[in-house]
């Protein structure tokens, strides 16, 4: 099985932190020159300076300050990049935050609009902006990082239900699409994972029903087959492989991180 991706070149959204940052040190633990983008600079030195911890002296990481809720200006902050360092990116990683939480009842049409533009525009933005280079290299992968809600729709994220449910239906137009290039493009769906948005989930539920944290949260590990909660690596697995030369001929799936808890196939 072959997953090197020394020489590759990786773009990963929300590499700073949670499920984007351990996307980031996988791909560069198999040979890939990584960049990450997020909206605060001091975090993204950061993150740099961990790759840069676990590399050969043959790879080279960068960052991209980039807000997703602005497709216009992320699209300049991209080109920018790709004019002064002009190299192909082989592979894709969307990765954005979730929208607020809340049902889709109680929302208003700015909630809709802003993850229309946070996840659908700016992901498209961003393959617009690669497409050629991946055509070119006749290596294309393109991941983007959801939800199990594009399954299942999940209590109290009406929003991000609906925008998740958008982008699976973008990714697989795409990948029937972009398949003749050499491209590849799939979605990967976390559940639970052990993150800052977890943690604010978990906050929320236990306001909600008058309980305290470990009590929710051990309900919530209790509603996994697993009977517990996925680590942002495990996640991460599952994307460096889809991103490998290995998974040349998987093309336009969901596939679900979530220990079994979907009940749907």
């Amino acid at each position: 099985m072959n997953i090197d991706l020394t020489g590759k070149n990786a773009f990963v959204s929300g590499g700073s932190q949670g499920i984007g940052n351990a996307v980031a040190l996988e791909l560069t633990k198999l040979g890939a020159n990584v960049t990450i983008a997020a909206r605060t600079e001091t975090a993204l030195i950061d993150a740099v300076v961990n790759l840069n911890m676990i590399s050969s002296p043959f790879q080279q990481h960068d960052y991209v300050v980039a807000d997703y809720s602005d497709p216009d200006k992320l699209n300049t902050a991209i080109n920018r990049h790709l004019r002064k360092h002009n190299k192909p990116f082989h592979i894709l990683v969307n990765n954005a935050g979730g929208p607020p939480q809340g049902l889709a009842i109680d929302a208003n049409e700015e909630d809709f609009l802003a993850a229309f533009n946070t996840h659908l525009i700016s992901n498209h933005v961003l393959v617009k902006a690669f497409v050629e280079g991946m055509k070119q290299s006749n290596y294309g992968r393109i991941i983007n990082i959801i939800s199990t809600s594009v399954k299942q729709p999940l209590p109290n994220l009406g929003v991000s239900n609906t925008i998740r449910g958008a982008v699976a239906s973008w990714s697989k137009t795409l990948a029937n699409e972009l398949g003749q290039f050499g491209i590849t493009v799939n979605n990967v769906l976390p559940g639970a994972t052990e993150t800052e948005r977890l943690k604010a989930i978990i906050a929320n539920k236990s306001k909600k029903v008058n309980k305290d944290l470990e009590t929710v949260a051990k309900e919530m590990m209790n509603e996994v087959p697993l009977h517990r909660f996925a680590k942002p690596e495990e996640v991460a697995f599952a994307v460096a492989f889809l991103a490998s030369p290995s998974a040349s001929y998987i093309n336009g799936i969901n596939l679900p991180v979530d220990g079994g808890r979907t009940s749907s196939l």
